[in-house]
């Protein structure tokens, strides 16, 4: 029965993928060098291990509406899902790498999104936690099918200004904000009875109205 190891030996942002997409480098190693692998399908569940890294007051004061205010953080703070991802491992002996392809989103409902968001520098603890099956020749030469181990995992640390750079590329100067449909048309109407050219001015406008009651 095979024993795979796993191990992520790094991370880039393609530039030209259809939407925001982090690649990770996966090297899987096999315990006996010898042993064929067919394929392994390999699921991945990846999370954020908040409590591994120091928050800035800044960052703390941007992930209030995720773990609460800082006094709380000891209660509050638990790793985060960020996302599943399913690989289909091709035919190896001994060690291989894999690309493991994230999609990512800059809508701020989201709470990966947000909390990357508040990150001003350092780097990201993720941890990848495997399962799946692996397909594998059998002693006699028949092809054999096995589970791999829930206690198999790695550990990574990508640096915040990959996922920065990534998103300004996609999105630069400029944020995403997904709003329900009547809010939109709202807002749509506002625009046109106010004749304000762009959205920047019609948020910029409910802003300053807002400010002048609160000063009032």
């Amino acid at each position: 029965m095979p024993d795979l190891s796993f191990e992520v030996v790094g991370a880039e942002a393609p530039t030209f993928a259809a939407v925001p997409t982090l690649i990770f480098r996966l090297r899987i190693t096999n315990a006996d060098a010898q042993e064929r692998i067919h394929s392994v399908t390999l699921h991945t569940q990846v999370q954020i291990a908040v409590t591994r890294r120091r928050y800035t007051p800044e960052a703390q004061a941007k992930l209030l509406e995720v773990f609460g205010e800082p006094e709380r953080w000891r209660e509050t703070l638990r790793p985060l899902l960020w996302t599943h991802v399913n690989t289909v491992v091709p035919q190896f002996s001994g060690s291989t790498e894999v690309d493991m392809l994230i999609a990512c989103t800059y809508d701020f409902e989201v709470v990966a999104t947000k909390y990357f968001n508040a990150l001003g520098d350092g780097e990201v603890p993720l941890t990848f936690l495997f399962s799946g099956t692996i397909f594998y020749e059998g002693k006699e030469g028949n092809l054999q099918a096995g589970q791999i181990s829930w206690s198999k995992e790695a550990a990574y640390r990508f640096p915040i200004t990959l996922w920065q750079d990534m998103m300004a590329h996609y999105y630069p100067n400029s944020t995403y904000i997904r709003l329900p449909k009547d809010v939109f048309d709202r807002l749509y109407q506002y625009k046109a009875t106010h004749a304000l050219p762009t959205w920047e001015d019609v948020i910029g406008r409910l802003l300053q109205t807002n400010d002048e009651e609160v000063l009032l």
